[in-house]
């Protein structure tokens, strides 16, 4: 059996929109991270980009659970000495939400040129509007995501 490998022209790019509302925000990382990696499509190749675009909405009203928003560190480095920035994730969700959820997809993307190039393809916005309806997005439900208070 021979493996096939899309050439670039080949390759079907579709588009996702995603409501983040009530979303935990691990699970929606994962989840996205896989479709703009593009495995979820049986011509997925690692060397390769084969993925999707995804657009994510409402990123400011996204869930950390068990006290994470307060209690998990985010760390940025100058590269200087003594340049290590902290600070919650409460305190970056109220800086910039649309920021921090795409940093938690970069996360789980490689960290490689592939990997940025397939997060070029990431859109994230804070609010429940965004300017890509000309590409008519298809809904993504990610319903095992939802936060379910106990």
């Amino acid at each position: 059996m021979t493996t096939i490998t899309p050439k670039a022209s080949e390759i079907e790019r579709s588009w996702h929109v995603v409501d983040a509302e009530g979303l935990v925000l691990g699970r929606l990382a994962t989840e996205v991270a896989t479709i703009l990696r593009g495995k979820h499509k049986p011509s997925y190749t690692p060397n390769l980009d084969t993925g999707d675009h995804v657009i994510i909405i409402n990123a400011d009203k996204i869930v950390l659970t068990a006290g994470k928003a307060d209690r998990k560190m985010v760390y940025r480095h100058s590269g200087f000495p003594g340049g290590l920035k902290t600070s919650t994730y409460a305190e970056e969700m109220n800086k910039d939400a649309a920021e921090a959820v795409r940093r938690s997809v970069r996360g789980m993307v490689p960290k490689t040129r592939l990997g940025r190039q397939q997060l070029t393809k990431l859109k994230v916005y804070a609010g429940p509007e965004h300017p890509h309806g000309a590409q008519n997005p298809q809904p993504l439900l990610i319903e095992h995501a939802k936060h379910r208070a106990n």
